[in-house]
């Protein structure tokens, strides 16, 4: 086999945009309604600079709301069928604080803030994170309904395996937010839906 024809490196990287859009962000966010609202911004602008689908997460520290990470989903900007924004978000995290466990001991309860519920893909990669809370700016039907995506077989108990393994989570005062940013997706004649095979 030529192995030199094998990759052996991966990476994404957040579009400049993001960066632009943080700047003038505080260094924390003391509420959720703030963290939730930014996350909103963050999906709405992604998807409008073409850069991947209408998703956006953070990662905060729970009690002072000082921002760890952003992330957008930067599958079609990256090629990478895995970069969705929680995987990004908690990635960058990990990066930042030099450590895969984000709830090592001795160190600050950290929280995934998410502008709707996670895909069966991301709802494993928050689990294992270490983060101890997961805030949701939704979770019923509206994202599938309005832009097409297929979330996956999501367990009817994901919430109480959160809960089993000290993970919390908890919702915004404003999910219609977040929905509105899904229809302007899905009003889209260019919108790109990235399915598994045979998915609609």
């Amino acid at each position: 086999m030529d192995v030199s024809a094998l990759a052996t490196s991966f990476g994404a990287r957040l579009p400049a945009w993001v960066l632009e859009e943080m700047a003038d962000v505080p260094e924390a966010l003391p509420t959720d309604r703030e963290r939730l609202d930014l996350t909103n911004r963050l999906a709405s602008r992604n998807h409008r600079e073409d850069t991947g689908g209408p998703f956006a997460a953070l990662v905060v520290e729970r009690e002072s709301g000082r921002v760890i990470s952003a992330g957008v989903n930067v599958v079609l900007a990256s090629d990478l069928s895995s970069v969705h924004a929680e995987v990004t978000a908690l990635s960058l995290a990990q990066t930042r604080l030099g450590r895969w466990d984000l709830g090592a001991p001795g160190t600050p309860d950290l929280e995934l803030v998410v502008n709707w519920r996670p895909c069966v893909m991301c709802y494993g990669a928050a689990m294992w994170s270490g983060v101890r809370r997961l805030l949701l700016a939704g979770d019923g039907p509206e994202l599938e309904e309005l832009t097409g995506f297929d979330e996956g077989p999501m367990r009817d108990d994901w919430q109480a395996q959160f809960a089993a393994r000290g993970i919390e989570v908890a919702y915004g005062d404003s999910p219609h937010e977040a929905v509105a940013v899904f229809k302007e997706y899905g009003s889209r004649e260019d919108a790109v839906v990235y399915n598994a095979r045979g998915a609609s």
